[in-house]
């Protein structure tokens, strides 16, 4: 076989054989233009399918007669059969396997021995070769898709550059563009467009994700996730929600704008409109209805500018060795520790507690609006606290007296206490020394009482024994 000459047929069709490349031995248009002095119209660049057309070159039978003519095309056909005749065996036709489906200039262009392959306009799968189970509708689409498998394409320029990446589905102009990875799924003008190697990708909304090469995110809403290009494992659900992040990982938004300035900040977690909006390379928070704040990490802020907080599974809630919470004046929540490992500057409190003597407790109602049942209450007034001393009371963001540190109150209070129970034990010890003293006195003078005593006794003999010395001369004088 010598030179191999194409004719090039309109491409369009299911379950026919296209004579996209039949081969011919070059005699055959040797004996064909030396009967009928025809060329052939050789075929266009690659891809494009434009039926041949034969025309007639150089003739001047004009003046020949009708026999001659008819003489010549008889014997032109007889060459055309006898040449077709014995060179059947040696025609080469190229077939589309049966299972594909296509339409368009270019569509299937260049398939060998893939199948179940559906192509719809403009060079729609025009280099796939040996990739089955692909679907492309639209200009382009899935254009240079050559091994990739099980795609699906819609839209112009969707999955245009993929070539070996599987399992993809493109809806929406240049979706999936550059596209090689797999298991991606983009609907929306510019979904993905950029994403090359990312796997198990999301987007859904014109832009989304379209600057993305990372793996494992899932945007859904126009321009959502637009710059990200290597961070993985992102959600981002509301236009521009994480908008500009780029390497972050493992954030969540939710809501138009949510988290839109995030760049490399990751395990962030968004919910609202414009949550998380102030956030850029901080980690670790979460923003409900709240913007945050430029680079802050692992912080969590609800809520914005709301007066009043209900939480449930809190009050009934019994937590034995649990920590009282207070709330600061820029609404931060937290806990006071008490270990010296948090403190310096430590010292005994000495003299400074006198002042809380000088306190005025009061009872007292919170005004109506406050509190509507008007329950009784028991306490100090910051502004009399105040006076007396000023690190005893908390103030608003305003930086008006608010509240009354009672904590700190019950610390004075306890060293007060502490100084008079001192007082008193010294009191005691004074008065248990005096007892005993008196009680030494008291055995003394009882000893010193019976000693008195018994002298008294004693004198008592003596007066009587001289009594009775008296009496006896008196007598015996008498008796003479």
């Amino acid at each position: 076989m010598k030179t191999i000459r194409n004719i090039t047929y309109p491409a369009f069709g299911k379950g026919r054989a296209r004579m996209g490349r039949v081969r011919f031995p070059g005699e055959f248009f040797s004996l064909l233009q030396s009967s009928l002095g025809i060329v052939t119209k050789r075929n266009s660049p690659l891809g494009e399918r434009n039926p041949s057309m034969f025309k007639l070159s150089g003739l001047n039978q004009a003046k020949r007669d009708g026999a001659l003519r008819s003489a010549r095309r008889g014997h032109a056909l007889s060459v055309l059969v006898l040449v077709l005749g014995g060179m059947i065996g040696r025609t080469e036709i190229y077939a589309i396997d049966p299972t594909d489906t296509f339409y368009g200039t270019g569509a299937l262009g260049n398939v060998t021995t893939g199948f179940d392959d559906s192509a719809f306009g403009y060079y729609a799968l025009s280099f796939n070769t040996t990739g089955y189970g692909n679907t492309a509708s639209g200009v382009f689409a899935l254009r240079f898709n050559t091994t990739g498998n099980y795609n699906t394409a819609s839209g112009v320029g969707a999955l245009e550059f993929n070539n070996i990446g599987n399992y993809n589905t493109a809806s929406g102009a240049s979706a999936l563009f550059n596209n090689t990875g797999s298991f991606n799924t983009a609907s929306g003008a510019s979904a993905l467009y950029a994403n090359t190697t990312g796997v198990y990708n999301t987007a859904s909304g014109a832009s989304a994700l379209s600057s993305n090469t990372g793996s494992f995110n899932t945007a859904s809403g126009a321009s959502a996730l637009y710059a990200n290009t290597t961070g993985a494992y992102n959600t981002a659900n509301g236009f521009a929600a994480l908008g500009y992040n780029t390497t972050g990982s493992f954030n969540t938004a939710d809501g138009l704008f949510a988290l839109e300035n995030n760049t490399t900040g990751s395990n962030n977690v968004a919910i609202g409109t414009s949550a998380g909006t102030n956030l850029t390379t901080g980690s670790g928070n979460i923003d409900i209805g709240n913007a945050g704040v430029a680079a802050e990490s692992n912080t969590i802020r609800i809520g914005a500018s709301q007066s009043r907080a209900f939480v449930a599974g809190v009050r009934n809630a019994v937590v034995p060795g649990g920590a009282a919470v207070y709330a600061a004046a820029n609404g931060q929540l937290g806990t006071n520790p008490s270990s010296e490992r948090f403190k310096h500057e430590i010292s005994d409190m000495g003299e400074r507690s006198e002042g809380i003597l000088a306190l005025r407790p009061v009872s007292f109602r919170y005004q109506k609006e406050l509190d509507a049942n008007q329950v009784a209450q028991f306490g100090l007034l910051a502004e009399e606290v105040a006076k007396v001393d000023p690190d005893l009371v908390v103030r608003d963001e305003k930086g008006e007296l608010y509240s009354v540190r009672y904590e700190a109150v019950n610390a004075m209070l306890l060293n007060e206490f502490l100084k008079e129970h001192r007082t008193v034990q010294e009191q005691e010890a004074i008065i248990a020394h005096l007892k005993s003293a008196v009680s030494k006195q008291e055995a003394t003078a009882a000893q010193q009482q019976k000693q008195i005593e018994a002298l008294t006794a004693g004198l008592q003999k003596v007066s009587a024994q001289l009594e009775v010395s008296k009496a006896a001369p008196e007598t015996v004088l008498n008796n003479h």
